[in-house]
């Protein structure tokens, strides 16, 4: 037996549910407990016995989600009580505590790169004044005459100025003719002899000039 019971419709007969305020065949409006109902009929109490079934069920379901542990507090529990293990008063009184000192760690080196090391430049140890490249240490000339000179020096991959000097210029006169003054030429300019002086990198090398009347 159904918790709802069944009415009978008064007009087609035909059986339908007590819920219902009319006959889903005919459409005729129950009245009262309608035409028929099955023995022994007590919908109140199947109502309520029904409802008191779903407030228990749902009244157990709250009871096992609230008393229910989480697993996740249960590890942490655990967790903290192996961690942190009680010592008693004495055993922790008895212990001394030791303190080392550390010495603050010095800044750190921060190495710049170098460049690398040039070797030094040679330095010139000997200069000559020559012409036809043998070394001349004096020579003659006639005044309009032009005598063509170069400069040697030791060793030649070293570097300076070269500077070329007459010391009494109404003898003879001496002009480079390149633009690293390695070549020089000396021109007669008055009878009488003077010095022909050549510097390279502050070493110097001196040669006599004798200026003689043209023939």
């Amino acid at each position: 037996m159904g918790i709802i019971s069944e009415v009978k419709c008064a007009r087609c007969d035909r059986k339908y549910s007590g819920v219902r305020s009319r006959c889903p065949y005919c459409g005729a409006r129950r009245i009262g407990r309608g035409k028929f109902s099955e023995e022994g009929d007590n919908s109140k109490g199947k109502m309520l016995i029904g409802v008191l079934i779903m407030s228990v069920l749902v009244v157990a379901t709250g009871v096992l989600l609230f008393t229910t542990p989480a697993q996740g507090d249960g590890d942490n529990t655990n967790i903290n009580a192996t961690q942190t293990p009680s010592i008693p008063d004495e055993e922790a009184n008895s212990k001394t505590t030791t303190s080392i000192d550390v010495p603050p760690s010095a800044p750190p080196t921060i190495s710049t790169p170098t460049s690398p090391a040039l070797p030094p430049e040679p330095e010139i140890r000997t200069v000559e004044i020559r012409y036809s490249g043998n070394l001349r240490t004096e020579f003659t000339v006639r005044i309009d005459e032009k005598v063509p000179l170069t400069v040697w020096y030791d060793p030649p991959g070293a570097e300076g100025e070269i500077l070329w000097s007459t010391s009494n210029r109404s003898f003879f006169d001496v002009v480079a003719t390149d633009l690293e003054g390695r070549r020089a030429t000396v021109t007669g300019v008055g009878v009488g002899t003077g010095t022909l002086t050549v510097s390279v990198g502050g070493v110097t090398a001196e040669c006599t000039v004798r200026v003689r009347a043209p023939r």
